[in-house]
């Protein structure tokens, strides 16, 4: 079942994740406690939640050998068991929050700086899903992630 595994926030550039089991995605805005909840922090209106494939983070540390905790990619929310470049462009549900993905996170120099000069080989479609809030609400560590449909049925995405 793929599901969240992991939530986190920042509440400035460049301070630390702060590791949460349940946060509220606030509509068109972000999560409460993260930096992009404000707007002129956001580099765009659509900066309001990012996530990354956990698979993806163990996958890094298995093949370069390199260390690679959880909140080093910056990423607000861990998935577990799905494929997140399949919600470009479609509209998700994490919990009861649904979601637009808009933007594949690619790393940059930024991430290869503060971590590991390997990241910018590894993670070119890889470092995750960046995503608007079109309704809000509270999500939690093990809530179900699933894609949208506009007739109300909804469909697995999970790793298989």
């Amino acid at each position: 079942m793929s599901n969240v595994a992991y939530i986190f926030v920042a509440e400035r550039r460049g301070a630390p994740m702060r590791p949460l089991t349940t946060v509220e995605a606030i509509t068109e805005t972000g999560l409460r406690g993260d930096r992009y909840v404000v707007e002129t922090a956001r580099p765009s209106p659509d900066y309001q939640v990012t996530l990354i494939e956990l698979e993806n983070i163990q996958a890094f540390t298995e093949i370069t050998g390199l260390q690679l905790t959880l909140d080093m990619p910056r990423r607000n929310i861990v998935t577990c068991g799905v494929r997140l470049n399949a919600f470009l462009g479609n509209r998700f549900r994490v919990g009861q929050v649904l979601l637009e993905g808009l933007e594949l996170c690619q790393p940059c120099r930024l991430f290869a700086k503060r971590t590991h000069a390997a990241v910018l080989e590894f993670f070119p479609d890889k470092g995750g899903l960046r995503a608007r809030i079109l309704s809000g609400g509270i999500i939690k560590v093990g809530d179900p992630i699933t894609r949208f449909s506009n007739d109300a049925v909804t469909y697995d995405a999970t790793t298989e």
